[in-house]
């Protein structure tokens, strides 16, 4: 059985790299009806924080990404770490080593005055010394001295590194606390993962894993490395091309489908399918498929997809998503019009929920428009033809039809031509230029509170 995982340190917030990572590995195990396996690499103790767990599940959650074990967490199986580095040690596989951080720091000083790429030297590997008093040593593994380290990328194709250019890593820390590489492999041995894909940072890890692996007669998951994302000006995705925390998305109003569409798109593709559902995906998604170069993070592309969605999603679900800015904004939802007919309204016109939210405010609250529009538009020769609306409009059924002809009939007796009248009532009730068709909004307004504003703003009128 295909068994995937995502494994993040909780050092940050989830980033959209991570995600697409985790989305990856998800859609492989749901495309070979495998298992999903979410762990928590929380062994950097000084960054790692229980906030930053917090927000990986919870960006996790808000995608979709359901795992079927987990979360595990590194720092709950330092015994089993140290029981592989006791099995390593006896099988002289691996050795303790007593050199100190000022030692390390001069070995490779030297070696750079000499022109030689920095390494371990190997002093302590088969050393007859007695060990130094009072210092704690470190677990390295007895790295190959020839041969060579290769795997298949599922991704980049065949990679052979030679074990000449590997020095014995440290497998335990002197605190006991395991490396990344160390802990890595024997999470991935005792949970059976069978595909390990994860971002391209770690291909040169994968030769070291894979001799802790036959050190230990263990054998090797298949490996698939994810080319990076870039900003589109071809430099490392950073906050300064946008939001790159994934609950930032949500914050700004984004739907959870449209980025888990757009971060599958990021380096994937399907034909030319762009906009695909979940199911879609999970049907399609092939490792073979990922382009070897890095993807370019476009968010006009993103505002896109989510434009697509948001048009597509349903009026009451987009209600519940648009109340908090809302209200946030000062509105109260329930004095006011249905919210999702308002919002049905509004779609098509915007790009995300907090847009949505804020083209959505004078339904709840009178907007009180610029003096540039009142100077524009609130005349002394449109005057009598909004009073006899006014009028007209206390009178009429109250639907869109019979509004729209109340309008049209206040221009054709003033002689003038519709936006004539139906711009000076779009601010006056509005206090906004631009919005729907203005007899759609009075409807949902209700009757009362159009009179109630068109009254307020009488006064604004030349007399």
């Amino acid at each position: 059985m295909v068994r995937t995982r995502f494994a993040p340190s909780p050092t940050g917030y989830l980033h959209i790299g991570g995600a697409r990572t985790a989305l990856f590995s998800w859609a492989y195990a749901r495309r070979h009806g495998g298992k999903f396996i979410l762990r928590i690499e929380d062994t950097d103790l000084e960054r790692s924080t229980a906030q930053s767990t917090q927000a990986i599940l919870d960006g996790m959650a808000w995608l979709g990404l359901d795992y079927d074990e987990g979360p595990f967490y590194q720092m709950q199986r330092l015994a089993r770490y140290h029981e592989v580095a006791d099995q390593l040690l006896r099988t002289g596989k691996a050795y303790y080593c007593y050199c100190s951080k000022e030692e390390l720091d001069a070995m490779r000083e030297q070696q750079r005055a000499a022109g030689l790429k920095p390494r371990y030297d190997g002093r302590w590997r088969d050393s007859k010394e007695k060990p130094p008093s009072g210092v704690k040593p470190v677990v390295r593994l007895k790295n190959p001295l020839d041969g060579v380290a290769a795997f298949n990328d599922l991704v980049k194709g065949e990679i052979i590194v030679a074990n000449s250019e590997l020095d014995d890593l440290v497998l335990l820390r002197a605190d006991g606390v395991p490396t990344y590489n160390f802990g890595v492999v024997i999470d991935d041995l005792d949970m059976n993962i069978t595909h390990v894909i994860r971002g391209d940072d770690h291909v040169n890890n994968t030769p070291r894993q894979i001799n802790i692996l036959k050190a230990l007669g263990a054998p090797l998951p298949h490996y698939g490395h994810v080319p990076m994302i870039l900003g589109a000006d071809g430099e490392r995705l950073s906050k300064r091309h946008g939001a790159v925390s994934v609950m930032q998305y949500q914050e700004d109003g984004y739907l959870p489908e449209a980025l888990v569409n757009y971060l599958a798109r990021l380096g994937w593709s399907h034909g030319d399918e762009e906009v695909f559902s979940r199911e879609q995906l999970v049907e399609w998604f092939d490792l073979s498929a990922i382009n070897r170069s890095p993807a370019r993070f476009n968010p006009e592309k993103l505002q896109w997809l989510n434009q697509q969605y948001l048009k597509g999603a349903d009026d009451k679900r987009l209600a519940g998503l648009a109340r908090p800015f809302l209200e946030a904004d000062g509105c109260d939802v329930q004095a006011g019009p249905d919210l999702p007919r308002v919002i049905s309204l509004l779609k098509e016109r915007v790009i995300t929920i907090a847009e949505l939210a804020d083209a959505a405010v004078y339904f709840f609250r009178p907007l009180d428009p610029s003096e540039e529009l009142k100077t524009q538009h609130f005349t002394a020769e449109i005057k009598p033809a909004i009073l006899a609306l006014r009028e007209k409009l206390a009178q009429v059924d109250w639907d869109s039809h019979a509004i729209h002809d109340a309008i049209k009939a206040a221009a054709v007796t003033h002689g003038l031509k519709l936006p004539k009248v139906a711009m000076p009532l779009r601010v006056m009730v509005t206090g906004e230029s631009q919005t729907p068709a203005i007899n759609a909004v009075l409807e949902l307004l209700g009757r009362e509170e159009t009179l109630k504003r068109m009254d307020c703003r009488l006064a604004d009128f030349p007399a």
